[in-house]
């Protein structure tokens, strides 16, 4: 009551003042009220509706959060199962990043996606690294890009190096059919003495370290067998059909590099999902403390707001009195 009181009178004492000055001073401070009114309306409403935002993106990340989770569970599945795919082939045919061989091929997978932090952009380093340490005279480094963020990266400053890019591969689950005609036309359309896949291994939802994975062709397994090495050493095996070891070897080479794409495919894509759950979980917790701040902001703006109009009304009023 007594708060009404003293607004009544307020209102009283400007009302007074404006009917006794003259017309002149009356539209000034007409014409400064509203401004000063609004100005403080605009700030809080700035304010507001900055938090109405930052909810909403936190709404999202959460989201986002929740779908790569539910999908993390089957393609992790199925990742393990391919594991046992390539095993066989490392003692027969090799996995060595150290053989010195003329055409080199890198194969870098990465995502189509974003807002997964930085496994795209650790796939485009350690694949430039890999060109420059097998980069050299009479030698040539080419690339096949999976994906269109390392499309983004590498199209930069290695565009006369792309051999061949493939993307929007992963809108639907992949099976190993997928890949396996995928890796059909890498091995139709490009040459190569060994292929280097490129892609980040998925150990836990937090670790998924760059690994690199190598493919010999027939032709370089065939030549360390004749001058007396371990790989393509078909010996101790035996061969029903009636083909040449050549063959043998063409086959095995195509089938080694089919499920090994297989295998680095989904442990990419498993890798990829960890990573925008971790993403998204600090997205969401940084759209909790800027709430918090905005929202402390909104209440001392507003706090100041109506404490600069208790202090003109009692100032009035005080006059008034006087």
């Amino acid at each position: 009551m007594a708060m009404a009181a003293l607004r009544r009178e307020g209102r009283r004492f400007v009302v007074s003042l404006a009917s006794s000055a003259p017309i002149t001073a009356r539209s000034s401070i007409s014409s400064e009220e509203p401004c000063l009114f609004g100005v403080r309306s605009i700030s809080t409403q700035i304010v507001r509706n900055r938090m109405k935002s930052v909810k909403n993106i936190q709404k999202i990340t959460k989201a986002m959060k929740m779908v790569a989770a539910s999908k993390l569970r089957g393609v992790q599945t199925k990742t393990e199962k391919s594991r046992g795919l390539w095993q066989p082939f490392v003692a027969l045919l090799g996995d060595n990043l150290n053989v010195d061989v003329k055409k080199n091929v890198v194969i870098t997978v990465t995502s189509d996606k974003g807002l997964c932090g930085g496994i795209n952009s650790t796939s485009v380093k350690v694949s430039k690294a890999l060109t420059k340490i097998y980069s050299g005279p009479e030698k040539e480094t080419k690339y096949v890009i999976l994906g269109e963020k390392g499309k983004a990266q590498l199209v930069r400053d290695s565009k006369n190096s792309i051999e061949l890019t493939v993307t929007e591969w992963q809108k639907n689950p992949l099976n190993y059919t997928q890949v396996a005609v995928l890796a059909d036309d890498i091995l139709k359309n490009v040459e190569f003495d060994a292929l280097r896949i490129v892609f980040n291994k998925f150990h836990s939802v937090v670790s998924f370290p760059p690994t690199v994975s190598t493919i010999l062709s027939p032709e370089v397994v065939e030549k360390e067998s004749e001058a007396g090495g371990r790989l393509g050493d078909l010996d101790l095996y035996e061969i029903e059909g009636g083909e040449t070891k050549s063959e043998v070897l063409q086959n095995l080479a195509e089938f080694q590099f089919s499920c090994v794409l297989f295998n680095a495919v989904l442990e990419n894509g498993c890798s990829e999902l960890g990573a925008r759950m971790s993403a998204m979980d600090s997205s969401s917790k940084n759209a909790g403390e800027m709430l918090d701040r905005l929202t402390l902001t909104y209440n001392r703006t507003r706090q100041a707001s109506i404490t600069t109009e208790l202090i003109e009304i009692i100032s009035g009023a005080s006059a008034l009195e006087g």
